[in-house]
């Protein structure tokens, strides 16, 4: 099974498409655990500029994180996408409830919590405490104007741009992650 969850008005062919609001195939709110569906009956998922809009207080958003590694099967593929947090497109939006970044998602990933305990870093080890496991297969930042244009005339090279992203609001529109479930 295939889901797009938090599917709003982007119908998916070929996935079952999830929302607590409009017309999707299946409405859920995905803050009311658990899910319905089986265990490991997933193989990939899409949170399209929905995962920033879960989970305001701590427990709830592990606790989706959870029920998502549960309906995942091994090796299933989840696809995020979500505005960065020094964007006016996270700021100026009242629903945006919890900022996504690689940082956070890499808590979750049990073999770097257990490098991080090996290595006596005080990471919370979420991926231990609450038995998940996702591995993030890539990470990209999608700069915004004029960073994008003066990266591709390498004005700005992605060091630089990287640097200004943690420092500067504006800078990068997005922000894309590919986790894998392991178990």
């Amino acid at each position: 099974m295939k889901l797009n969850l938090g599917c709003g008005l982007k119908k998916l062919d070929g996935y079952v498409n999830v929302d607590k609001y409009g017309e999707p195939d299946v409405r859920v709110d995905l803050e009311s655990l658990p899910w319905p569906w089986p265990d490991s009956s997933v193989e990939h998922v899409r949170l399209i500029h929905v995962l920033e809009h879960l989970g305001r207080e701590p427990d709830v958003f592990i606790g989706i994180m959870k029920e998502l590694y549960r309906v995942c099967r091994g090796d299933a593929q989840i696809d995020i996408v979500v505005p960065h947090p020094r964007h006016d497109h996270f700021i100026a939006d009242p629903t945006h409830v919890r900022p996504i970044t690689l940082e956070g998602m890499l808590l979750f990933d049990r073999r770097r919590c257990e490098e991080w305990q090996k290595g006596g870093y005080s990471n919370t080890p979420l991926a231990i405490y609450h038995d998940v496991d996702f591995e993030t297969v890539s990470y990209v930042q999608v700069p915004d104007e004029p960073y994008r244009t003066m990266l591709n005339q390498k004005k700005l090279s992605v060091e630089q741009m990287e640097n200004l992203a943690r420092t500067s609001n504006n800078v990068v529109t997005e922000i894309q992650l590919t986790l894998r479930v392991r178990k």
